[in-house]
């Protein structure tokens, strides 16, 4: 028999780790080497062994003193798999008691088991995904939808039990009631979800002819959906209850709805604030004046003060997109292009000539602050 590896070496961690980096390690790499990953494979199935029983030794602080002081001969014979006092335990069990409380149904869901149902045969439903757009106007203020999607109802022919009688359900005699089965792999028990009752842990002696005995149909639904103000594009909602119903009176799944907010022609979105671009008549940029703009609650009136040069922004308070959690509201911001006319009579004409030939090149201040830096330029 080769000798053992080094317990640290095992893990991949050093002899002054501390107990949250060697179950870290311990957890990565038994993943990495579980039965259920790697069937069949007669190397991954050591490995496994060999981690499960590193990680015992070094998480315990007894064990893991005795064997920094001893080394593997701290548990004599016991370290080959015994039973004994000091010994070390099954590997899938080690493996169960780290992962089932971080993951809910233990390693068989894990893994992607079936789902531990129980003797009374009851599921839980899955879960559903629906994606809805709504306009901006929509995301803004919120909305009331009607959605219709198809999914599983409880089957009102059986009221849900899956038999048409009362006498009609009875435990698996394969599986014994427990919805799954166990062989023996080596080492290592393995289990499997029961083809008999497919995991129920019951069979059906009459089956409802509606549901055919799993107590729930497929059918179109209309759920009503509240949508908050302030809901942008990924905004995941959860309806409660309005998924699949679950199998022979089962709880039900829940309902998830993934939104999506259409582009608008008018302004563009960033978080709580709005963007727009607004021409604005050059007589109004030079003269200065009063402008409308549109808003999502209508239009609103800006300021245009004389001078006004093209792509100038204006910022109007509150007239942006509410914060989804409540309270402030964002902005509107309104980014003026000066609109040239590209019509011109004779007579307008003329005027335009008139009017540039009265102020000259001394009226222009974005103009010679042009030509000042382009002078430099070329004097370099």
């Amino acid at each position: 028999m080769s000798a053992k590896r080094d317990y640290y070496e095992v893990l991949g961690v050093a002899r002054n780790a501390g107990a949250d980096e060697i179950k870290k390690a311990y957890r990565k790499l038994a993943v990495k080497f579980h039965p259920d990953k790697n069937p069949g494979d007669a190397a991954a199935e050591e490995k496994f062994k060999e981690l499960g029983e590193a990680y015992e030794a070094l998480s315990d602080p007894d064990k893991r003193a005795a064997y920094d002081r001893y080394g593997h001969a701290a548990f004599g014979g016991a370290a080959a798999g015994g039973g004994g006092r000091g010994g070390f335990h099954d590997p899938m069990d080690l493996f169960s008691q780290v992962f089932g409380g971080a993951f809910g149904g233990g390693f068989e869901e894990f893994f992607g088991g079936a789902p531990q149902r129980g003797r009374s045969g009851r599921q839980r439903g899955s879960d559903l995904r629906y994606d809805l757009e709504i306009t901006l106007e929509e995301a803004a203020r919120g909305i009331e939808k009607e959605l219709e999607i198809e999914r599983y109802t409880p089957c009102d022919a059986c009221g849900a039990k899956g038999s048409k009688g009362p006498g009609g359900v009875k435990s698996c005699p394969t599986c014994g009631g427990r919805g799954v089965i166990a062989r023996q792999a080596g080492i290592f028990i393995q289990q499997s979800t029961c083809p008999e009752c497919r995991g129920a842990g019951e069979i059906i002696a009459d089956p409802c002819t509606q549901c055919r005995g799993e107590g729930r149909v497929q059918r179109d639904s209309r759920i009503k959906l509240r949508i908050p103000a302030g809901v942008d594009t990924g905004t995941r909602l959860r309806s409660s209850g309005n998924g699949d119903a679950g199998v022979r009176g089962g709880s039900a799944g829940d309902l998830y709805v993934f939104l999506h907010v259409r582009d608008h022609d008018v302004f563009d979105r960033d978080g709580p604030d709005l963007h727009c671009e607004v021409p604005l008549p050059f007589t109004t940029a030079a003269l200065g004046g009063e402008l409308k703009v549109p808003t999502l609650d209508g239009q609103s009136s800006i300021k245009i003060p004389a001078g006004t040069q093209g792509g100038t922004v204006f910022r109007i308070r509150d007239k942006g997109i509410p914060s989804l959690s409540g309270g402030h509201r964002g902005d509107l911001h309104v980014s003026v292009q000066v609109e040239v006319p590209t019509k011109l009579n004779s007579e307008q004409q003329e005027k335009l000539r008139e009017f540039a030939a009265s102020i000259g090149d001394h009226n222009s201040p974005m103009q010679e602050s042009f030509f000042q830096k382009a002078r430099r330029f070329f004097e370099l």
